[in-house]
């Protein structure tokens, strides 16, 4: 293996004690040839077998860049990144596909991963994998709005022409300066994620650290330990302590993501917090101080959540002193041309590829589709375009048309017109499949890991159909 010329001019090369990075590998030989080869071009690797290993070491360092398989034993390296924001937010992930397996990178790319490389791979195989995530790393990796200059917070919200979006960028100029609880919510994918960074950049804790949690990711016990830190030998598996994100985000600003997920327990803890600004570790003794502002987002109706006994009032009116609803992007479909453009152009340069321009019946079929995955559907459309370079697969966009039972009964085939067979037997499909899965989700009160044993699919395989279908439990028979 050729290394000496790599090292010289490798963006990330430098002393290997300031230069880690993680190696997610199954396969033992194959982790060690990798490992030896990264130490030789001037990192520190810090090598696990799983993803379960692997989320041990995360605590350990700021990773400058992460090699991590897909296939692997127990959690898939994408259900890694899924259930550990924090790896994509250290540094650039490389995924290692195998071979034949276009799904996998494909799903890779959405949960959150920069390249990949496919099996079997030689030493200029990962040269040039991290050769091509080295200029971008902290550009396309960093949360849109921590840049100095603000300049892509400003090219995105730019994008924001919308009537309804321009009250609600109002109320988060004006929620920026007051330092309370603020609860962003809309329907998954609108970009509430975004309204809560930008509100944090406009603040004057701005210069400090803002903190990420999805409090859907992961069972209660781990929840409560990401929260709030654990002592050394709290539970089995605790060999050192652990701070929390509470005291990680200690000045700075916590977002506490899909809120209405969180278990009644620690709801109560959570409300002590932000009542007393203290709390203790997993296991600990003693209380710790903090002066952290939170922002939480929900796409549930929390005050139906209240009324049902699900999510306790007194901590739904300490949240929702300042309320930002996020509208849908079929309500603002103005908006859709200039997202399109600007997911292309920046995700044309992530993935080195020619940008390409779209033709008219192309852009027709994004501004007519109904989206019910918002703006993240459509960003990983555009993701999967590129990737693929598949620049026709907006025609499988399709969305259902309403079809009125007096037109029906006119015209029994009117919602139908212009399609292929092909065509009107998926709609089908998609409807009926629909229909059952709701009734599921109303007959075990939406409980999903109920609903999927019921309906003998994977719970990952019924998350994937709630969004894709837009079900939500507004819907849902209380």
């Amino acid at each position: 293996m050729k290394v000496s010329s790599f090292h010289a001019v490798l963006p990330f090369a430098a002393t290997s004690a300031t230069r880690p990075v993680l190696v997610v590998e199954s396969d033992a030989d194959q982790r060690r040839r990798v490992v030896t080869q990264l130490s030789n071009w001037g990192y520190s690797p810090l090598a696990a077998g799983s993803a379960e290993e692997a989320l041990e070491l995360l605590g350990r360092a700021r990773f400058v860049f992460s090699l991590v398989a897909i296939r692997l034993p127990g959690l898939s390296g994408i259900e890694l990144i899924r259930r550990a924001p924090e790896l994509a937010e250290s540094g650039p992930v490389i995924m290692v596909a195998d071979t034949g397996h276009s799904a996998q990178i494909v799903e890779a790319i959405q949960a959150g991963a920069d390249d990949f490389i496919r099996r079997p791979y030689t030493a200029e195989d990962l040269e040039h994998a991290i050769r091509t995530v080295a200029g971008r790393a902290r550009r396309e990796t960093a949360p849109p709005i921590v840049d100095d200059n603000g300049e892509r917070l400003q090219r995105e919200f730019a994008l924001l022409v919308s009537p309804p979006m321009r009250d609600v960028l109002q109320v988060i100029e004006q929620a920026a300066r007051a330092d309370v609880t603020v609860l962003v919510c809309g329907e998954t994918g609108v970009g509430k994620e975004v309204v809560a960074r930008a509100i944090h950049a406009h603040s004057p804790r701005r210069r400090a650290t803002f903190v990420k949690v999805n409090c859907a990711a992961m069972p209660r016990e781990l929840l409560e330990s990401e929260l709030f830190g654990h002592e050394r030998g709290a539970f089995t598996g605790a060999h050192q302590r652990k701070p929390g994100r509470f005291e990680v985000a200690d000045g700075g600003t916590i977002f506490l993501d899909e809120i209405g997920e969180l278990h009644p327990a620690l709801q109560a803890k959570l409300l002590h917090v932000l009542q007393d600004g203290e709390f203790s570790r997993v296991g600990g003794r003693h209380n710790i101080r903090v002066d952290v502002r939170t922002i939480c987002a929900s796409n549930r109706d929390l005050v139906r959540e209240v009324a049902a006994g699900r999510f306790r009032e007194d901590l739904f009116y300490r949240l929702n002193v300042i309320n930002i609803l996020v509208p849908p992007l079929r309500e603002r479909r103005e908006e859709i041309s200039g997202l399109v453009e600007y997911f292309i152009q920046r995700y044309s340069r992530v993935f080195n590829v020619p940008a390409r321009t779209l033709t008219p019946e192309t852009i027709q079929a994004f501004l007519t589709y109904g989206w019910p995955g918002n703006v993240r559907e459509l960003e990983n459309f555009i993701k999967r375009m590129i990737v693929l370079q598949d620049w026709n697969l907006a025609r499988t966009l399709v969305t259902p048309t309403p079809v009125t039972p007096a037109a029906a009964s006119s015209e029994p085939f009117a919602a139908t017109k212009g399609l292929s067979l092909k065509e009107v037997s998926r709609r089908a499909v998609f409807e009926a499949e629909r229909e059952v899965i709701q009734r599921a989700l109303e007959q075990c009160r939406w409980n999903r890991v109920r609903t999927a044993k019921m309906l003998k699919i994977s719970y990952r395989a019924l998350l994937y159909k709630i969004k894709d279908m837009g079900l939500k439990r507004d819907s849902a028979a209380s």
